[in-house]
């Protein structure tokens, strides 16, 4: 049993990646300098994508400016920005800014915050980003079938005052459920990956690529920006014999540290921002390690050395800490209290929830395509009433209640909260991000000034979990 996510056929999503070859693709994301308002230009298309070396066939693919994942945009710190998004796509589309702490009408959620852009559409983005950090954007119309296509890319706020670093690399992780035919699978509905862990694939990129190996000369510190950009999958990255010091989380400062055991840990759309100090010798190698399934860990990357001589000595000792984004302190002395209970899925004890109003049976649920809910609430995209509400200026507490045993990334828009409290190995407690991973049967309390009027998606990051119910709103009024 499947449920449609999309208005087109199977034979009509075959015939596009059939002759997606033949669409015009842009170049790489233009800046109009001038503009006083720095603009780029975006367009949404299908088109080839060589994500492994031949003999392997290219990848059709749904792309931004021909490309997967689509161009880095730059922009400033406080500064002005304009995105225009064309729609070349045979399906609605939308663009959200992820982490990014924008005006609502700017969100890009299709139906509760902007109308999709139609096919042979186009929509206006301007926002002023009033934080700096790692972020990323992506659809919000069809996110299992759009995002699992192509459909993301990096969007970078670079600091006013940056900090010295040799080199900066931005590394969006990624992964593909290909057929022999280099084709991406087009079971997008699959009441097995909705039920389960979600839509896992069987290929890993690298920004885009298969990969094999990076290289680096010894002496040098680098700055990597890593993205999980993943339906499902999370990574728990290990760099053997180096110690990265992460700096940033979900594109907000951190006091530096190692995480324990010098492992990177990263859900669907989490971020890291780490300093790595190449230390060793020149003509070494060193794997990275992805061990978070230890039925399956792999290798994602070889760091490779250089034979040049080393760039220094010893790592320098200019500061690697990240200057603070103006995010308001949660005032925790009286707050309001909010409560997200997650249930539903294989293994769950969810047997009924409402469902456009109605309460459904769990037979009933998953014959409307529902098979998770937000405190016994099954939501849909197109209709979505606000669960919750809190005054502007408010600070609200939050907490998630974790009754699956399947992992749930929590993300809410707009925002940007303290990790206060959470009862399982994260590395975020204590921190500000916008995604918080929590697994079976955990549970995690946030707290966030809701300062940024209007209706806010709140939702679990693995796609299939939040187009199957798992996804509400919280009003700011």
């Amino acid at each position: 049993m499947t449920t449609p996510l999309s208005p087109f056929s199977r034979r009509a999503f075959l015939l596009t990646a059939g002759t997606a070859v033949a669409l015009p693709l842009l170049p790489a994301v233009t800046a109009q300098a001038a503009d006083p308002i720095r603009t780029y230009s975006l367009k949404a298309a299908p088109g080839p994508v060589r994500l492994a070396p031949e003999p392997f066939p290219e990848t059709i693919l749904w792309t931004f400016n021909g490309t997967s994942p689509g161009p880095e945009i730059r922009v400033r710190q406080g500064e002005k920005v304009r995105i225009v998004v064309e729609n070349a796509l045979p399906d609605d589309t939308s663009v959200h800014w992820h982490g990014l702490r924008i005006p609502n009408a700017m969100d890009g959620v299709a139906h509760l915050t902007q109308p999709p852009i139609p096919p042979g559409g186009r929509f206006v983005y301007e926002f002023t980003p009033p934080d700096a950090g790692t972020f990323w954007y992506h659809p919000h119309v069809h996110s299992v079938l759009q995002t699992n296509m192509g459909l993301y890319g990096p969007l970078i706020v670079e600091e006013k005052d940056p900090i010295a670093v040799d080199r900066e690399l931005t590394w969006v992780l990624g992964d593909w459920r290909l057929g022999p035919d280099g084709l991406v699978r087009d079971n997008f509905a699959s009441q097995r990956d909705y039920l389960r862990a979600g839509r896992f694939g069987n290929t890993v990129t690298l920004s885009g690529q298969v990969a094999g190996s990076q290289t680096f000369r010894a002496g040098e510190r680098v700055r990597i920006r890593l993205l999980n950009a993943c339906d499902a999958r999370v990574f728990a990255l290990r760099f053997h014999e180096h110690h990265p010091k992460i700096i940033a989380l979900d594109g907000q400062p951190v006091e530096p540290f190692t995480p324990p055991g010098g492992q990177i840990v990263l859900g669907p759309a989490q971020r890291a921002d780490i300093i790595l100090d190449l230390d060793r010798k020149p003509g070494e190698s060193f794997p990275i390690i992805d061990s978070y399934y230890p039925q399956a860990p792999y290798e994602l990357v070889t760091l490779k050395y250089s034979d040049e001589k080393p760039l220094r000595s010893a790592p320098p000792n200019t500061p690697i800490k990240l200057p603070a984004n103006p995010v308001p302190k949660p005032d925790l002395s009286n707050p309001v209290h909010l409560e997200a209970v997650l249930e539903g899925g294989d293994m769950g004890s969810l047997e009924k929830a409402m469902v456009h109003g109605i309460q459904k049976t769990k037979v009933e649920m998953m014959a409307a395509g529902k098979m998770w809910a937000i405190n016994g609430v099954a939501s849909f995209h197109n209709h979505m009433d606000p669960m919750f509400t809190v005054p502007r200026g408010r600070t609200a507490v939050l907490t998630f209640r974790n009754r699956t045993v399947w992992p749930h990334p929590m993300h809410i828009h707009g925002h940007s909260f303290m990790v206060l409290e959470h009862d399982g190995n994260s590395i975020q407690k204590g921190c500000t991000v916008d995604t918080v991973l929590l697994g079976g049967g955990e549970t995690a309390k946030v707290a966030f000034v809701a300062d940024n009027p209007g209706d806010w998606m709140l939702h679990c990051h693995i796609l299939g979990h939040a187009d199957s119910g798992m996804m509400t709103v919280i009003r700011v009024a």
